[in-house]
């Protein structure tokens, strides 16, 4: 089986609420699975405009990047049209103040973009 290399960046992007702070997350999957918005970094691009970009397609909300939180590493099968490929995939994940935008206008390929409490977040990606 063949072995490629995937790098991804996405970001956790928060907004103030009162005396609260609140995370975006994405719906995927038809709506059964919550995650956090992330994608292929694109030829030209750093991780962090990969970050930046995606998190603006997949939640319709701009953020201003504080910083890098950390990476992700795992391997995955995709059939392709002859031959399964495994992949291993790394993603990088930035930390973002929301500085505008509305979740109403996320990406087609997203379900669904809500603001979750810190712990109903952590709920969800668990």
């Amino acid at each position: 089986m063949r072995t490629e290399r995937q790098i991804s960046s996405g970001g956790v992007i928060f907004r103030r609420s009162g005396r609260k702070i609140e995370v975006a997350l994405i719906a995927v999957k038809g709506g059964t699975v919550w995650c956090l918005p992330k994608g292929l970094v694109e030829k030209g691009e750093n991780l962090a405009r990969t970050a930046h970009r995606e998190v603006k397609e997949e939640t319709g909300l701009d953020g201003k990047i504080l910083g890098k939180i950390d990476s992700i590493h795992y391997f995955y099968a995709h059939k392709e049209e002859n031959e399964t490929v495994r992949y291993f995939k790394i993603v990088y994940f930035f930390l973002m103040e929301c500085t505008g935008g509305d979740i109403s206008g996320h990406d087609e390929e997203v379900d669904d973009c809500m603001w979750f409490s810190i712990g109903e977040a952590a709920r969800q990606l668990t």
